[in-house]
């Protein structure tokens, strides 16, 4: 330190105060001198008490100039004023076992520097360094609690980046390692080779992409599917006046499943129906269903095969149930629903529309099989097919007492595409 350059500052060689009147020059040397005579003292100052002196100067011209301006001075020791709701927010930190010891000491400094306490103190009293102690007293004393808590930090620059999310998604775009059916997380990192699992992991999480969940879908590709869908929905929206709108299709191969069933009672005490994993087959049925969409009751009928000649013989009775009146059936594009040209010339009043090329949800007979399903069908047993037929005509004559139509409330309907879709154009 000795010979560099440091700006010199005045202070008496007689007197200990740094304010007394008859100043003396302290060279870089430590070697004081008159500034009024120019000559020197003789009195070798040490260079620590030099800076030293120099930062209790600096510090009483600021307090000086704070007081004339009606502030206080900016030091080390500044008093640290603590309301009271802040004051039992730090005494709760200080006493709640689960607050980090980092805020623990925080807090303390603070109270203990609210109630008049030294820098030096407070660091002797908490077990930290002075510098500190001045930290978090003039953090809290600009900011409040807030300036208590740790502010942003760059932390560690990340590993991957963008580029790597976009190398995860163009490799789910190709097709999986041979004899795999689909990727995994393992799978993606060794194919990646310089990606962690656990990175591929989180990725996927946080894009909420499941690679295990399937989901199908079923995509019309008929050239007609607006038309089609307009006039389908056209008929549940603004039937034709004084005609009958029926929705009609088959449900093939009904099985007649014989299980052993009962209650079960598991060891945490809930109970619920349960069924034996064997079971014994009876043989099958199809049934024919025809529903008026103006009231919501079902025409139903059972036949072991769902030829044309079935479903003819089935309109036959639907006719019959409706005589002299204008029907106008939505059929799907089943090839026994087609080629019925003869039967049709035969029957004038009966008006075939067919729904979109793989688009029998149009159809709201569907609906109603679903219901029969749930309700009639699922965790049932049977010893006979005519057990079955029976049991399905028992459950349609009662739904037939309250039956409803359905609300019909989309009136339109688009053709979108799914196939060959990419994860990345999603």
């Amino acid at each position: 330190m000795i010979g560099s350059p440091r700006r010199s500052f005045f202070r008496t060689s007689s007197s200990h105060s740094p304010r007394a009147s008859v100043p003396a020059v302290i060279h870089r040397h430590g070697v004081a001198s008159s500034p009024a005579s120019g000559k020197c003292l003789h009195t070798v100052i040490p260079f620590r008490e030099i800076i030293l002196a120099e930062a209790e100067d600096r510090l009483h011209r600021i307090a000086e100039n704070g007081r004339r301006q009606g502030i206080r001075g900016e030091t080390d020791e500044r008093m640290l004023p603590a309301p009271a709701k802040i004051r039992k927010v730090l005494e709760a930190r200080c006493r709640a076992p689960s607050t980090p010891q980092g805020d623990v000491k925080r807090a303390r400094i603070v109270l203990l520097a609210a109630e008049g306490c030294s820098t030096r103190s407070i660091a002797k009293e908490v077990g930290v360094q002075p510098r500190i102690v001045s930290k978090w007293r003039h953090r809290f004393a600009d900011h409040g609690l807030a300036g208590l808590e740790d502010r942003p930090r760059r932390g560690k620059k990340p590993t991957y980046g963008v580029a790597t999310n976009k190398r995860i998604l163009a490799l789910l775009d190709k097709p999986p390692p041979q004899g795999y059916a689909r990727w995994t997380g393992p799978l993606l990192a060794k194919a990646l080779e310089d990606v962690d699992v656990q990175y591929v992991w989180r990725f996927l999480r946080e894009h909420k992409i499941d690679l295990v969940a399937r989901k199908s879908w079923c995509e019309s590709n008929d050239p007609e599917f607006t038309k089609k869908a307009a006039d389908v929905v056209g008929l549940y929206v603004d039937p034709p006046a004084k005609a009958i709108v029926l929705c009609v299709d088959e449900k093939p191969s009904i099985q007649a499943l014989e299980r052993a069933q009962g209650y079960l009672k598991l060891p945490n005490g809930r109970a619920l129906t349960g069924r034996s994993h064997d079971y014994k087959r009876h043989g099958t049925t199809t049934l024919f269903a025809a529903l008026e969409v103006a009231t919501g009751k079902i025409i139903a009928e059972h036949s072991k095969r769902r030829r044309r000649v079935e479903f003819l013989g089935f309109m036959n009775r639907v006719v019959a149930a409706f005589p002299d009146r204008e029907l106008h059936v939505i059929i799907d594009n089943l090839n026994t629903h087609k080629k019925c040209d003869r039967w049709l010339k035969k029957h004038p009043n009966v008006h075939f529309h067919f729904t979109p090329t793989r688009s029998s949800w149009l159809n709201q007979v569907e609906t109603w099989f679903s219901i029969l399903q749930g309700q009639s069908l699922n965790g049932a047993s049977f010893t006979s097919v005519e057990q079955l037929q029976e049991h399905i005509d028992a459950f349609i004559d009662t739904y037939n007492e309250t039956a409803a139509p359905f609300a019909w409330t989309k009136k339109r309907v688009y053709q979108r595409r799914f196939k060959n879709r990419r994860i990345t154009q999603l």
